[in-house]
């Protein structure tokens, strides 16, 4: 199929998921509503990314599952974080066992099982450094975050430790961006500090778009 075409059905197939996780969110007991046209528009950028990536041979197809279902999880998680300062149970937990089947997949496709080790001790060290921080400064990190950095690191290690690396940083300076950018007339619903959340799923996606040395 020619480039735009792919970009095309990605872009399309992707505003119908990110309408799917809309309303998924909106009927979520600690979800949000999001207005219409955000996750859909934000949904189809980054699938078109892949389809561009996969039609122009940038991205091993194998690979796919993982960036299409981190993409569409983090829009979800970014907007509910964004908008309360928390990071839903009903996302983060069942995410656990959705990444561990993509990784799965994506090793027994092409990626090679050396993927599936990179990614539990991807796993160990994110939870671990995040678990940490909670635990030192309880205010620099909420519950939510703890628990998404086990799936994050899994993705990270999948790809390579530099990737756990450059991801910690860029979270980092993601978060920052919006402590200084961020007008402060919606910042007063964060009471408990600005959220880490956005800057980890940001990172994260960056780094599964555009996978250096995967495989």
């Amino acid at each position: 199929m020619h480039p735009i075409a792919l970009t095309a059905v990605f872009a399309g197939t992707g505003g119908v998921t990110g309408s799917a996780g809309r309303a998924l969110l909106a009927r979520l007991r600690r979800g949000t509503s999001v207005h219409l046209g955000w996750c859909e528009l934000t949904v189809a950028v980054l699938w078109a990314v892949l389809g561009w990536r996969l039609a122009r041979g940038h991205l091993p197809w194998w690979w796919l599952p993982v960036p299409l279902l981190l993409s569409w999880l983090a829009v979800l998680l970014a907007a509910t974080d964004l908008r309360h300062r928390r990071l839903p149970d009903a996302l983060t937990l069942p995410a656990y066992p959705v990444a561990a089947i993509a990784l799965a997949l994506a090793a027994a496709l092409g990626g090679g099982w050396p993927l599936l080790t990179g990614a539990a001790l991807g796993t160990a060290t994110f939870l671990t450094i995040h678990a940490g921080a909670r635990l030192l400064r309880p205010g620099c990190l909420g519950a939510g975050d703890v628990k998404l950095s086990a799936t994050l690191g899994a993705v990270l290690g999948a790809v390579g430790w530099p990737a756990l690396i450059l991801a910690t940083w860029l979270a980092a300076l993601t978060t920052l961006a919006l402590r200084i950018l961020t007008p402060r007339r919606y910042t007063v619903r964060w009471h408990d500090g600005i959220p880490h959340g956005p800057g980890l799923l940001a990172a994260t996606c960056l780094v599964t778009l555009f996978p250096a040395g995967l495989g």
